[in-house]
């Protein structure tokens, strides 16, 4: 098994270098980085913003293969250069990235570990009322934009608070006031935490319970499920042990790279509720011309979609021996 992660490793990596750098090649073909400053000013010295675009490796005046060239240099030290502006890519990033850890993290696990619960559990029950109510639900919110389930969980909580006549939604940013101690600190941040990881679980929650209810619909009539079965194993531990487990194989797959993938999905999430996190800054750094900026946010993609790639690698040599004996 190690043998076969290491090769799958590898293949990643050449993957991910070759994606980062055609995605630099483009974004330094198309973007124009002169474009963030008033240029109509008079009083803007362009000798110096050429000058300093040019010290950022970011002037399109010089050859995008020599540029390529001094990028290459810097991100073999970990450095992926400035903004436009003169902010620090790696600084924008480290920030960013925990702002959407902290976003991401429980709203994913959540609609993961129930959207999965909730398609076998719906499917052992087809065509119940059980199994159409919640997929007319889940049909419901997945045909539903983001931004209006958004705006909707909003004003709900908004009517919430003022029949309570406490605050306990507050989703306008990270943080806002709270009493100064830790424990303050730590209710203030979960009553921020709490609409938008509502939001992002039952989007999740509604696609993920849709896919694992047809996979397992399709392993219950299996000829195995039925053999064992027939041999008196138990329905629920023949569901279990068989119909179940060879039902998550195909989703361990979508489950890991759609957690790669949520970190830079959810901007209009983060617009909305005011959070600065990695999607919020994917857009910003293209409408700002920011090469580096972007080019990391792609890097920063990329590693998420190879760790989701190995993720599903093991998960699925964990769940079938079939892929440990190869």
């Amino acid at each position: 098994m190690l043998r076969f992660l290491l090769r799958r490793l590898a293949n990643y990596l050449l993957l991910l270098f070759l994606a980062v750098s055609l995605a630099y090649i483009l974004a330094s073909i198309s973007m124009d980085p002169r474009n963030a400053f008033d240029w109509t000013n008079p009083n803007l010295n362009r000798d110096a913003v050429n000058a300093t675009l040019t010290a950022y490796n970011i002037n399109p005046d010089t050859s995008a293969l020599t540029r390529y060239t001094r990028w290459l240099g810097m991100v073999s030290h970990w450095d992926w250069g400035m903004t436009p502006k003169g902010d620090s890519v790696n600084e924008l990033m480290g920030t960013k990235v925990w702002v959407s850890l902290r976003l991401v993290t429980l709203g994913t696990l959540l609609g993961m570990v129930c959207g999965v619960a909730l398609g076998a559990w719906t499917a052992v029950r087809q065509y119940s009322w059980v199994d159409r109510g919640f997929s007319l639900l889940a049909l419901l919110l997945i045909s539903t934009p983001t931004v209006v389930l958004a705006v909707v969980l909003q004003m709900l909580a908004t009517q919430a608070n003022t029949m309570m006549g406490y605050p306990v939604f507050e989703f306008i940013g990270e943080t806002g006031q709270s009493d100064g101690t830790t424990f303050g600190r730590l209710v203030d941040r979960a009553q921020h935490l709490l609409l938008p990881t509502l939001s992002l679980s039952l989007m999740q929650m509604a696609g993920y319970s849709r896919y694992q209810r047809n996979l397992m619909l399709d392993t219950l009539g299996a000829d195995y499920v039925r053999t064992a079965r027939a041999k008196g194993l138990r329905k629920g531990k023949a569901i279990r042990h068989h119909a179940l487990r060879n039902a998550i194989i195909p989703m361990a797959t979508q489950l890991a790279f759609s957690v790669a993938l949520v970190f830079t999905g959810a901007a209009m999430t983060e617009r909305i509720y005011g959070w600065h996190g990695m999607g919020a800054y994917s857009v910003d750094s293209i409408t700002a011309q920011d090469i580096n900026g972007t080019v990391a946010v792609v890097a920063f993609s990329g590693i998420c979609v190879l760790v989701g790639a190995l993720l599903s690698d093991i998960l699925i040599a964990a769940i079938d021996p079939r892929v440990r004996a190869n």
